[in-house]
């Protein structure tokens, strides 16, 4: 019997792990730039990187556990990530230098990265195929909430108290997500073993990535990117222009943005389709980068957050849901994998790279310039879809 319910214990218990996870991470990532600056005297473009290996850590993890946990079960995967995160977060207390902290950002990402991705496949699994974009939307949530509330917090603790509260407090965190794993019972089932020993014999590329979710992965990567200007170096931004106390409440008004549009997005790309949803998001996350890069008072940078949040904030979910259309069951996490891969790359490497362009064109310009790039990638997904549509028709 095809069970149609998307809010079941274990989905609302993986949703809230995913939660934590990723508000320890936002946490981090607006802050510890700054924090690299401040304690060490870095330039921005290396205050990109330490932010950046983080995600360069969980690309390389995305890269390890996907095709794994298929054989062994997400389950499993989800604890050994979450092991790692705790003691991640614990070192961060440790991390005296400059390398020290690099070595653990990346150590943190290889944590995330893998509990992430099983958090991600066991909810695929859990949903009903004919609601997978409606669940993944709401799944993704906690993600927006995490957005919102981690640099939220990350920043409002950063200006008050000493740099130390801040990975006590993540530390804590960690814990508390480390626990909530023993609430999910319900393991979903591992690949049977005839599809175990063929996947051993044909090890390559495939058993890394799927091949169906390269063309959105490849626009997600544009999208991440982009996205990675506004997380890295909002902070940054929002002293240059005077801004500083909106900028604290810029993810909340995303958060919002998001929380109020999701519920209608995601049964969208279930029933209309997935330009229904992706062009007005892309257009909407370009208008509100272009709005980002004049902003004059406190409101417009707020609308600017609000704008972004109906723009990325839609996106992300949607192509997530879209990564996995037509995948088959025992492909889903190196699926999901594929479409992390893509996201990863773009949040690891764009601190770096747009943190090298700053001090040549500055924020204002920065941000012009990444209204371009998502332009780019709604062309591509333009001209993706249409291949697809061809190719279908063809196969017919």
């Amino acid at each position: 019997m095809d069970n149609k319910k998307i809010w079941t214990k274990d989905f609302i218990v993986t949703s809230i792990i995913n939660f934590l996870l990723m508000l320890v991470m936002y946490l981090l990532i607006v802050t510890i730039a700054p924090f690299s600056v401040k304690e060490y005297g870095v330039s921005t473009s290396v205050a990109g990187l330490v932010s950046g290996i983080f995600i360069i850590g969980t690309l390389i993890a995305r890269l390890a556990v996907g095709g794994l946990i298929s054989k062994v079960g997400s389950r499993r995967i989800l604890l050994i990530g979450l092991a790692i995160t705790v003691l991640a977060s614990a070192f961060y207390l440790g991390a005296v230098n400059l390398p020290l902290l690099m070595a653990n950002r990346f150590f943190h990402g290889v944590g995330l990265g893998i509990a992430s991705t099983a958090t991600g496949t066991m909810v695929a699994q859990m949903l009903p195929p004919s609601r997978r974009g409606e669940g993944i939307g709401y799944f993704s949530l906690s993600t927006v909430l995490a957005t919102a509330i981690g640099p939220f917090f990350g920043i409002f603790l950063s200006q008050h108290f000493e740099f130390s509260v801040l990975f006590i407090f993540c530390l804590a965190i960690s814990i508390g997500c480390a626990l909530m794993f023993f609430f999910v019972r319900k393991t979903p089932a591992v690949m049977p073993k005839k599809d175990v020993q063929v996947s051993k014999v044909k090890f390559g590329v495939s058993s890394l990535l799927e091949k169906r979710a390269l063309p959105i992965g490849f626009i997600t990567l544009l999208a991440a990117m982009a996205y990675s200007g506004v997380l890295s170096f909002i902070s940054f931004y929002a002293e240059e222009v005077n801004l500083v106390n909106a900028a604290s409440f810029f993810f909340l008004v995303y958060a919002i943005a998001v929380l109020l549009s999701r519920p209608f997005t995601g049964k969208l790309l279930d029933v209309k389709g997935n330009k229904f949803v992706v062009y007005p998001s892309l257009l909407l996350f370009a208008a509100g980068l272009l709005l980002l890069s004049g902003v004059q008072a406190g409101w417009m940078l707020l609308l600017a957050g609000g704008i972004l949040g109906l723009g990325f904030g839609n996106f992300q979910s949607s192509a997530q849901a879209i990564a996995l259309q037509g995948v088959k069951p025992e492909r889903l996490g190196v699926a999901t994998s594929t479409f992390f891969i893509f996201l990863d790359f773009g949040f690891g490497f764009g601190p770096y790279v747009l943190g090298a362009l700053i001090p040549l064109i500055g924020y204002r310009e920065l941000y012009v310039v990444l209204t371009i790039v998502v332009i780019v990638a709604l062309a591509l997904f333009v001209l993706f879809s249409r291949i697809r549509k061809k190719s279908e028709q063809t196969a017919m």
